[in-house]
């Protein structure tokens, strides 16, 4: 039988919606994103050029030149809700899909964690501690952004949830594990970043060449288990 949703939809920009079902970090609310997500992409809506799920919002893209022509006595943001509202009314249940459970090495040495000392020393914590709660926790990929590849991921542990850097790092290495407040995250290329960077993988979260370039995708299980450098360094020439 159909879902009922409490849901909101307003503009982004000139040739985008934004559905939202909530207004918080919600593993349940997310969930359903991503059910309406994938559902959104199987109706192939005419028009829609993208479809971007986040944490508790989903987001369409869409050809406003080639609506414009279809439209008539509406605006074209008219005849998108339009469409989104009548796909969201007829969105059905269907039986839950077991997600993803991904297990991603990663090396905690201090030579690749340049900040996993000092945030040990703030929670007055060992680094073998941290390295603990890092890895004791299964954490769900909310939503891929900021970079091609990167999954905001959570919840950490209460006891290794630290704030951002006060000043970015100009270029932080590929395959760095980070912690944002509650969320760990790993960069998929050389980048700036302000997270504090606890260890790095050698696991490649992005390519170009693959059918499906994102190594993690939203709704995936996240599993971190730890290796020691000379382990790492094989495993990064693969």
């Amino acid at each position: 039988m159909p879902v009922t949703l409490a849901y909101h939809i307003y503009p982004c920009g000139d040739h985008a919606v934004t559905i939202e079902l909530g207004d918080k970090v919600d593993a349940v609310i997310n969930q359903k994103i991503i059910a309406l997500f994938a559902y959104l992409k199987k109706q192939q809506i005419k028009g829609v050029k993208d479809i971007i799920p986040a944490y508790h919002t989903v987001t369409i893209v869409y050809d406003v030149v080639l609506l414009k022509k279809q439209a008539a006595d509406i605006t074209v943001y008219e005849m998108i809700c339009e469409h989104i509202e009548k796909a969201i009314d007829s969105f059905a249940t269907e039986p839950p899909t077991t997600a993803r459970l991904m297990r991603i090495p990663v090396c905690y040495d201090l030579l690749l964690a340049p900040d996993i000392k000092s945030l040990a020393a703030l929670h007055e914590i060992s680094i073998d501690d941290v390295i603990r709660l890092h890895t004791g926790k299964t954490y769900r990929v909310y939503m891929i952004g900021f970079l091609p590849g990167f999954a905001y991921m959570g919840t950490v542990d209460d006891k290794i949830n630290t704030p951002r850097k006060p000043q970015p790092r100009t270029s932080v290495p590929a395959g760095s594990v980070g912690i944002a407040g509650a969320q760990t995250g790993i960069y998929p290329f050389d980048s700036p970043g302000g997270w504090q960077l606890i260890g790095q993988t050698p696991v490649q979260l992005f390519s170009v060449t693959k059918e499906e370039p994102c190594y993690l995708q939203p709704g995936d299980d996240i599993a971190f288990y730890s290796i020691p450098i000379t382990e790492f360094e094989k495993l990064k020439q693969l």
